[in-house]
């Protein structure tokens, strides 16, 4: 079935599952290069529940919603950095090029807020691991970038590690319990001892890449 044109036409969609209603106008207007937009063009053949009217699209229909009140209205919404990861990975599917701009402008500048809120410095930590026993228990040290470090027998406990770079990190023995790890990158580092001996405990790693 092909679905008309009319920028007033009501548009029922099934999102994953998710029901939503709109009309053509707000799918096309503030994004007219979209995927969303070509789709209701009236140029293609849509999945479309002929009982129901439903435009079927799979995709996880859980940040449509944000997708909706961005072409309504063009206000990124106010979300947790992992949630931003999953929207931005819908608004890349639809397309939706001003939506990533503005999502990946709020995520710049939280890096950016997370850093100037840092207790300590790269240098800092690199003077504090040359001691036998080095503890960071409730230290901010988030957007650090300590790749590369020996940061073996480290105690991180309680610390918050938003957005640090532990990539290739010794981090055999380190203490990772209830720290907020939240977009942290361990890629390649030495985290063997750390998974076995649950030292990860309670800590929170949403959107952190750990291989």
């Amino acid at each position: 079935m092909t679905q008309g044109s009319d920028s007033s036409s009501l548009v029922r969609l099934n999102i994953g599952g998710k029901k939503y209603c709109t009309t053509v106008d707000t799918l096309s207007q503030r994004e007219p290069d979209s995927m969303l937009a070509a789709m209701f063009s009236g140029r293609h053949t849509l999945c479309q529940d002929p009982q129901k009217g439903y435009v079927f699209v799979d995709r996880d229909g859980k940040h449509f919603r944000h997708i909706l009140n961005w072409l309504r209205d063009g206000v990124v919404p106010t979300l947790k950095d992992g949630e931003y990861s999953e929207l931005l990975r819908e608004a890349e599917y639809y397309q939706l090029l001003g939506l990533i701009d503005g999502i990946n402008a709020i995520l710049n500048k939280r890096k950016e807020e997370d850093e100037f809120n840092t207790e300590l410095t790269r240098t800092d930590i690199i003077k504090c691991i040359q001691s036998k026993r080095v503890r960071f228990r409730g230290v901010n040290l988030s957007g650090l970038d300590l790749s590369k470090l020996d940061l073996s027998l480290v105690d991180f406990s309680c610390a918050c590690l938003k957005n640090v770079f532990f990539s290739r990190a010794n981090l055999l023995s380190a203490k990772f319990r209830d720290v907020d790890a939240e977009g942290s990158i361990f890629h390649n580092a030495t985290l063997h001892a750390c998974l076995i001996d649950c030292s990860f405990f309670e800590a929170d790693l949403r959107s952190a890449h750990l291989q």
